[in-house]
């Protein structure tokens, strides 16, 4: 236990010192992970071994990151986006898996070493590419979307390739030839699952309102399908997906992206270092022509099939040699392709040590090739990166968040869709939420209170929130957040009663909207007209009671907490009020 404490501190200690310096110098953050790595690992100082074992685990962070992504990603949408998926993912693979194995095959390999590396190769680093695409903004632009295209597209692929390499080293084992079944029938059950069991399910958990029974099932949910996966023999990150696509119309899925965000973003990093420890440099310096010939060979092959799809479709050459550049690299599947190649007898295991080397070389590379292609093609205009030559889409994120859907939040959420405004919607009632959901409304289950739940509901990108939560004191904290994360939001506040007004006025929000005062004024204008004064009378006389009280509340705030005070303000209150609104034209014939 003292081992893994001790190595836990030393990765999280290189990571904070070398993360910084990379971004600093506009390397990112990955290829400062994969330093952090090499640094701590064998071939540095030697103060972590094992990076075998810590990449096994730190590859849920890819999991996780899977499941994120599942969530952005409507079926509806996802359909849609078929022909996409179909043709550049079946094109990339097919065409880089074919000019890769022809490659090989020129440099002495035989047929089927090569058929079987180019496969292998032909697959990308979908940690590394949505890492990058993250960190730069870009994953909902037409190059982000084609890119995650085709990275789903190579999950998929990944059940023929295992089911391929059996055959290539002519195998008459037929163990692997159920997989591709048993992986459908258990897409199958998924579906099933999402479809009837989980969103009733999270919604029991939900009424507990405990936060870590909550979180706790996040996980047991994103693990458990990439377990199912990973136990058949497939892609544990396309059992991650699929399930996070199954959730994505889910009112849980703000709710589930918050608690499993932290998570990821550890595991994903550790996942980084993990691929750093484990470049065996030594191979290098033995045979540096061969891994320099050979990583030549992924990275143009791969980026000149991608730069053929894209002139194709008339990109602009920035985007085009960026978008080569980008999923031009070797994937983290790659690892347990070629592990399975060895065991079949296809390759040598000098050679797969040397092509594990390469797949390495080519992540820690991708960072520098972007960056070098970004002097040498500068962007030239919107568009220019798009792989369809297609403009960037504008920001999907809504422009109103609303914190609270009861019986006041409803009102602003029912005109909104009136005039088809986007919004988001929160609440922390999950029978309220699924009966809002039956009337249409795009509704999700979440703390309002929670910073992280706030990020994810994108409130950094909406210009108004409408904080319409029952709890005054849940209604101040989410102010304070707002205002010391969030300034550039208008904050539109229910106020329960006076006093909820009081501490609104006092935290500096101008636009609170006193519960039951229209209401009452409306009332008012009602008596006063039932007792026979003149209409046009009645609402100039609430008209002055309004701007009378708003004047006098205004000047309580201070005195909010000394009731002496107060008794005092509304007694001369009083008094002034009389004196404003009587008068023989308020007095009925």
């Amino acid at each position: 236990m003292e081992t893994i404490f001790a190595q836990a501190l030393i990765l999280l200690a290189a990571a904070l010192v070398l993360l910084p310096l990379f971004q600093r110098l506009g390397l990112g953050s990955v290829l400062g992970y994969l330093a952090a790595g090499i640094l701590v690992g064998p071939l540095g100082f030697g103060w972590i071994s094992g990076a075998e074992s810590v990449l096994h685990f730190a590859e849920l962070g890819v999991v996780l990151m899977l499941f994120l992504v599942g969530l952005e990603l409507e079926p509806a949408h996802l359909w849609a986006q078929r022909r996409r998926l179909l043709g550049l993912g079946a094109s990339q693979v097919l065409l880089s898996a074919a000019v890769l194995a022809l490659a090989f095959w020129l440099m002495g390999f035989s047929e089927r070493e090569g058929l079987a590396i180019g496969a292998i190769l032909a697959l990308s680093s979908t940690a590394f590419v949505v890492q990058m695409l993250v960190e730069t903004n870009q994953l909902g632009t037409p190059q982000g979307r084609a890119a995650f295209s085709i990275l789903l597209f190579q999950d998929l692929a990944v059940i023929p390739i295992i089911l391929l390499l059996p055959v290539l080293a002519g195998s008459q084992d037929a163990e692997n030839s159920p997989q591709l079944f048993a992986g459908i029938a258990a897409l199958i059950a998924m579906a099933f699952a999402g479809r009837f069991l989980l969103n009733p399910w999270l919604g029991w958990l939900a009424r507990l309102r405990n936060r870590d029974v909550m979180t706790a099932s996040a996980l047991l949910l994103v693990l458990g399908s990439a377990g199912l996966m990973g136990y058949l023999g497939l892609s544990m990150g396309l059992g991650a997906f699929v399930a996070g696509v199954l959730l994505a119309n889910s009112p849980y899925r703000e709710q589930l992206e918050t608690d499993i965000q932290p998570f990821k973003g550890l595991l994903l990093g550790l996942f980084f270092l993990a691929i750093g420890m484990t470049m065996d440099l030594r191979l290098l310096i033995a045979a540096p022509g061969t891994i320099a010939l050979y990583l030549i060979a992924l990275l143009a092959a791969k980026s000149l099939v991608l730069v053929l799809i894209s002139r194709l479709r008339k990109v602009p050459w920035a985007g085009t040699v960026r978008f080569g550049i980008l999923l031009s690299q070797g994937g983290e599947f790659a690892f347990v392709l070629l592990t399975q190649a060895g065991a079949l007898g296809l390759l040598a295991a000098p050679v797969i040590g040397q092509l594990n080397l390469v797949v390495a070389l080519s992540m820690a590379t991708t960072p520098l090739l972007l960056k070098l292609a970004k002097k040498l093609f500068p962007s030239a205009g919107p568009g220019v990166t798009a792989v369809e030559g297609e403009a960037p889409s504008e920001d999907q994120h809504p422009k109103v968040v609303i914190a609270g859907l009861g019986r006041f939040g409803q009102i602003t959420a029912r005109i909104l869709v009136g005039r088809q405004i986007p919004f988001t919607a929160l609440d922390s009632n999950p029978d309220e939420i699924n009966l809002l959901r039956r009337y249409g409304n795009d509704v999700f289950f979440g703390d309002v209170t929670r910073l992280d739940l706030l990020r994810t509901a994108g409130l950094e990108h909406a210009q108004v929130l409408v904080l319409a939560i029952d709890q005054a004191e849940d209604s101040l904290r989410v102010v304070e957040l707002v205002q010391q994360h969030f300034p550039d939001v208008q904050i539109i506040a229910r106020a329960r009663d006076r006093y909820h007004a009081y501490e609104l006025r006092a935290k500096g929000v101008t636009l609170v909207i006193r519960e039951t005062f229209d209401s009452a004024l409306k009332g008012a204008v009602m008596t006063l007209t039932q007792l026979g004064i003149p209409e046009s009378t009645a609402l100039e006389l609430t008209r002055n009671f309004r701007a009378f009280d708003e004047a006098l509340l205004e000047e309580q705030v201070e005195h909010r907490h000394d009731r002496e005070k107060l008794i005092e303000t509304n007694s001369r209150g009083r008094a002034a009020l009389v004196s404003l609104l009587s008068g023989d034209q308020g007095k009925p014939d």
